[in-house]
């Protein structure tokens, strides 16, 4: 198999370190080139064409944004293999990059074994195959009914960040015992806040939701957590605890 050099557009340099350290074992994937903001992806897409095979890139980036890209790639007629990683999932948005031809839309927060095996499969023409999981609304639906049963309420902004936390570990297993370094700074960026405020947050969720929920569900879910003196969890066993409840109640649904 060929090398494939990889030009990497989004505004989060760590999430760029992550992916290019990740890749650095790689025999096959190489992060050649890293833009930070539009102007620079779209000087190394014009003047840097034979140096990549293949672009993931973000739609919300500062100077040009990733719609503004693809279509500056469009008029140019410069044709190269896109993956867009993102976050932002409104239908539009889906809608317009698929006018441009873009391979794959794939949302953050992601696995790197996923990553890894999209790359391959634009650049060498294979079929991707999508995993078949539940719609991303119905387990957001199933998030906010826990939560609520749980008594958390759904006004305060740690529900939101709970809310977004458990579908991050729902959906990426790379997340699991990565609550400080990967899914704070994530959600604080989402929200447009610091890590720190996400973490004092869901502490307050949590403790709103043991002085006034269900006992008899926690002590179902949590166990120990709640026998003695109703002990409340830390932040990062409430959120894996209930990621792994939604999963096994998905798995009991589909058998």
């Amino acid at each position: 198999m060929k090398n494939i050099n990889v030009l990497m557009i989004d505004d989060n340099e760590n999430l760029i370190k992550k992916i290019e350290e990740h890749f650095s074992s790689n025999a096959v994937i190489n992060i050649n080139l890293k833009a930070n903001d539009g102007n620079v992806a779209m000087d190394f897409i014009k003047n840097h064409t034979d140096e990549f095979d293949v672009i993931i890139m973000d739609l919300l980036i500062p100077e040009k944004d990733g719609i503004e890209i693809l279509e500056e790639m469009k008029n140019s007629d410069i044709n190269k293999h896109v993956i867009v990683l993102t976050s932002y999932k409104k239908d539009y948005s889906i809608r317009m990059t698929n006018q441009y031809g873009v391979d794959y839309y794939m949302l953050k927060p992601f696995s790197m074994s996923s990553l890894e095996k999209r790359i391959v499969e634009v650049v060498n023409g294979e079929e991707i195959i999508v995993e078949k999981k539940p719609e991303s609304n119905q387990i957001q639906m199933a998030i906010s009914k826990l939560l609520h049963s749980l008594g958390v309420p759904s006004h305060i902004k740690g529900y939101q960040y709970i809310r977004e936390s458990i579908f991050m570990m729902y959906t990426s297993k790379e997340m699991i015992g990565g609550i400080t370094k990967e899914i704070y700074p994530e959600i604080a960026e989402r929200f447009d806040t610091t890590a720190s405020r996400v973490e004092r947050a869901i502490r307050h969720a949590i403790e709103v939701s043991w002085s006034r929920g269900d006992y008899d569900l926690m002590e179902e879910i949590f166990g120990h957590s709640v026998d003695y003196d109703r002990a409340k969890p830390t932040n990062s066993e409430f959120i894996a605890t209930l990621a792994d409840r939604l999963k096994l109640d998905n798995t009991l649904i589909r058998t």
